[in-house]
């Protein structure tokens, strides 16, 4: 995963908690429950890039196994 997809994942999930927050405060169920779910959509997101790095390596690994006979 490249550096600005993890800013921008940290960002999302930076804003979502400030987002829950702000609806916590003013006692706006909306907010915060939209603040929850961009939290999660952010971790999602950071998942599955987690996922591709792990596929990623796994691939390299296999192919210098083989590279190196």
């Amino acid at each position: 995963m490249g550096l600005g997809d993890k800013i921008s994942n940290k960002a999302e999930e930076l804003a979502g908690k400030a987002k829950e927050a702000a609806g916590d405060v003013t006692d706006n169920e909306r907010l915060e429950a939209e603040g929850k779910a961009e939290q999660l959509g952010a971790k999602a997101k950071q998942a599955g890039e987690n996922v591709k790095d792990a596929g990623r390596n796994l691939a390299d690994g296999v192919k210098d196994a083989f590279d190196g006979r």
